[in-house]
């Protein structure tokens, strides 16, 4: 029996992302959820973090573990082990699939699934039913002198989407929350650091104002996060915020450092795409900067990513409506 892992990744529309297999696999145009074989030197859960990172480009934090799909393909004997996992990245990278997409759970029925997928659908689609049913309360943390091994522990632990709104959602209430959220970013346990960078967005997503205090502190830090996750989640931040509201001494800053992920070799697509949009937002106030942007999106089409040259397209096509900077007398 062969053992392969497999993620029910889900967005902040709780949307589940689903991928399709290409004409030369074992289930030529198959609709599947994206996941891989386990290796002997490795855990259920690492294989899945694994997997999706190698197929996807994708960081996620596994929720909770469904139950085990066992189905016979006649040709193989395989054994299913799904994961519910979040995610806050929409563009994944395809390596191994031809197409991807994000779609309500209502509709996951319907797909044209491989046959061991098709029970793991069933599955989610019943929990889903049955979360809706309970309708937990969140528990909202909001005492001024939090413990702050109680939070770190917290953040470490968090298994997802929901849990990290109830403490962003905390942090707004909070200040001392945010600022603590911010430290433990910059953790050199990799995993605590993502959770927290990750629930920063959450928070920032609500209310953007709350990162304003902070800007400052992370365009200075941007070149020096080695942890991708981290930097993933400040990017994100950044793309989505009034570039107006950072210190216009810091503007040369940013736009280096954007440029330096863009013509990385090593930089993931979703870093790539909100240096992209920073970029954008950058040659608004800077003009000059636009041709610059537009030779880079250029020269990223020849890397053959799909994901980045959509996104590149886009960026192009906006930048083409940038006024030109009047020549000086």
């Amino acid at each position: 029996m062969i053992k392969v892992t497999c993620a029910v990744i889900r967005n902040d529309e709780n949307e589940v992302l689903i991928v399709q297999r290409g004409e030369k696999s074992d289930h030529p145009f198959k609709w599947e959820f994206p996941g891989g074989k386990l290796q002997n030197d490795e855990t259920e859960e690492e294989c899945i973090i694994r997997e999706i990172r190698e197929e996807l480009s994708v960081d996620i934090v596994i929720c909770s573990r469904m139950a085990d799909v066992e189905y016979d393909y006649g040709n193989k004997h395989i054994l299913l082990i799904p994961f519910i996992c979040d995610t806050l990245e929409d563009l994944p990278l395809l390596s191994e699939h031809i197409a991807f997409k994000w779609i309500s759970s209502n509709d996951l029925l319907k797909v044209d699934f491989s046959e061991a997928d098709i029970l793991v659908a069933a599955n989610y689609v019943n929990s889903v039913t049955s979360a809706e049913v309970k309708n937990e309360k969140p528990p909202v943390i909001v005492q001024q002198a939090i413990d702050d091994e109680d939070l770190r522990s917290m953040v470490y632990r968090m298994m997802g989407m929901k849990e990290a709104e109830w403490v962003a959602t905390s942090a707004v209430e909070n200040p001392a929350i945010f600022g603590k959220l911010l430290d433990y970013s910059s953790s050199s346990d990799k995993k605590l650091a993502f959770k927290a960078s990750w629930t920063l967005t959450k928070a920032c997503d609500k209310y953007p104002e709350l990162i304003y205090p902070y800007l400052s502190d992370i365009v200075k830090n941007l070149e020096n996060i080695d942890n991708e996750s981290v930097k993933r989640s400040f990017l994100r931040i950044l793309s989505l915020t009034d570039i107006e509201r950072i210190e216009k001494e810091q503007h040369g800053l940013l736009a280096d450092n954007c440029f330096s992920a863009l013509k990385s070799g090593f930089s993931a697509i979703a870093v790539k795409a909100y240096s992209m949009e920073i970029l954008y937002k950058l040659a608004i106030i800077y003009p000059e900067l636009a041709n610059e942007l537009s030779a880079t999106v250029l020269m990223l089409e020849g890397e053959g990513s799909a994901g980045i040259i959509a996104r590149g397209r886009i960026i192009l096509k906006k930048l083409a409506e940038i006024p030109a900077k009047p020549e000086s007398i």
